[in-house]
């Protein structure tokens, strides 16, 4: 059995060490492929659903083990969907995903039962990440044997303690430049377009604005290829890579 997703974090399955199934409910459908495709990329089983009744049979037909669930939908409300799901699989884990961003609303959506708040825009990595917290809080999911880190060359990223080193010495980085380092890692000697690093590092809808993405490979390069052989290299027309340098 592998010990790490094709995004290389290290695997988490079912106790029984199935698949985790995620039920994704929202009816912006280019949305829900997104979510769908970055959860699948974790090696877990999805469904989605477009409105609250649409949920409901998914869930007592896929009883997942978490629900990525918008407040807004065309025939309820988030809420009244997660009253529905809770007589399904009580102890499902709810990601509650919506545009609205007012204190009222998070309060009601911790209120009526949900187990985090997500608003949109958003970054899909803070996603998975918080559904990965809240399996693994629960109970059900375990994670592989296998450690947390990353490694391309002499380049390692400890991805629970959120260090960076290459060669040894510790490389400090901002927030945003650790996404975009985890997300070439997780990728090497693969071609990434400036719109997937869009859309994985920030946001599905950023507004396809490829110059942060110019200047946060910069900041990068000055800390990571700094004074040593180059590791991010520019395809002209492509995209970027990270490769590891040659012995």
């Amino acid at each position: 059995m592998n010990t790490t997703t094709r995004s290389g974090r290290p695997a988490l399955t079912r106790p029984d060490g199935t698949p985790l199934r995620v039920l994704v409910v929202d009816d912006d459908p280019d949305l829900a492929e997104v979510l769908s495709g970055a959860l699948r990329y974790e090696g877990w089983q999805i469904r989605t659903a477009g409105d609250g009744a649409a949920a409901l049979t998914a869930a007592r037909e896929l009883l997942p083990d978490a629900v990525v669930l918008d407040v807004m939908l065309p025939d309820t409300d988030g809420f009244a969907v997660l009253r529905g799901l809770r007589a399904v699989r009580p102890d499902v884990c709810v990601l509650f995903l919506t545009a609205r961003d007012a204190v009222e609303d998070r309060i009601a959506g911790i209120t009526a039962g949900g187990d985090d708040y997500v608003t949109k825009p958003f970054s899909l990595e803070e996603v998975v990440a918080r559904l990965r917290g809240l399996l693994r809080r629960a109970g059900m999911a375990r994670q592989s044997e296998e450690g947390d880190q990353l490694v391309v060359g002499d380049l390692v990223m400890d991805e629970e303690a959120r260090e960076v080193s290459r060669a040894g010495e510790l490389v400090e980085l901002s927030p945003t430049e650790f996404e975009l380092l985890r997300f070439l890692m997780r990728n090497p000697r693969r071609v990434l377009s400036k719109a997937q690093i869009l859309d994985r590092v920030w946001s599905y809808d950023f507004g396809g604005r490829a110059h942060v993405v110019e200047l946060y490979i910069s900041y990068l390069r000055k800390k990571v290829d700094a004074g040593r052989e180059p590791m991010i290299h520019t395809v002209r027309g492509a995209g970027y890579v990270l490769k590891p340098v040659s012995s």
